[in-house]
């Protein structure tokens, strides 16, 4: 199950949204970090889900995680499974399209390109601009806002420091060790750059492929 980019037509506001982004022409200062999966690691037990909605929004819910786990039970590995986490691209379309300044980048976060949730005002512009599939700005239907991950930054119902600098609570529960925080820019063709290969020599111990 390999990320996918949006295809060209699929949302009106997407494709109009792009055509007139008002941030058109801008660079951005790349993120401080970035978080990079193993999806031939997973073991699809949600943990990173359940923890990183618990931090943003105080309870454990699938639907409100920033980061996505998508399973399919008619596949076989490793294409069974699919980690979708932002990408904090260098050109974000969600922040350039964001009509109110809710998506942005947070240059005292290093960077990391968050949505503040004040400003949001439900327009869902973001989750329409995001090129890929699942898109990564994430809807609450209960606050009617948007969100996307800030790597922690903003986990008001955590008591650890988050963060490019600090932890994410996914890493932190995450029991196969399948995600890790990265300082280098991805490689941005297709999803190479975000699933890589996370694995040691004692994943052969339980029957994983090392390559």
């Amino acid at each position: 199950m390999a990320d996918a980019p949006r295809k060209k037509g699929r949302s009106k506001s997407a494709k109009t949204g792009q055509g007139k982004a008002k941030g058109k022409g801008v660079t951005y200062p790349p993120a401080a970090a970035y978080l990079v999966v193993d999806t031939k690691k997973c073991d699809g037990c949600c943990s990173c889900m359940v923890a990183c909605s618990s931090v943003h929004e105080g309870v454990g819910n699938y639907s409100l995680s920033r980061i996505q786990v998508a399973q399919d039970a008619f596949a076989r590995y490793p294409e069974d499974l699919q980690l979708s986490q932002c990408r904090q691209c260098p050109t974000p379309l969600c922040v350039q399209n964001c009509p109110s300044g809710a998506c942005h980048v947070e240059a005292k976060s290093g960077h990391v390109r968050m949505i503040d949730e004040a400003k949001c005002t439900g327009c869902q512009t973001c989750l329409h601009s995001c090129p890929f599939i699942p898109h990564r700005p994430i809807w609450n239907p209960v606050k009617g806002k948007a969100a996307k991950c800030d790597l922690c930054a903003k986990a008001t119902f955590w008591d650890e420091k988050g963060g490019p600098d600090g932890k994410q609570a996914c890493i932190e529960v995450c029991p196969m060790r399948a995600i890790r925080l990265i300082r280098e820019t991805p490689a941005q063709m297709d999803n190479a750059g975000y699933d890589v290969n996370l694995r040691n020599e004692n994943a052969a111990l339980v029957k994983l492929d090392l390559d």
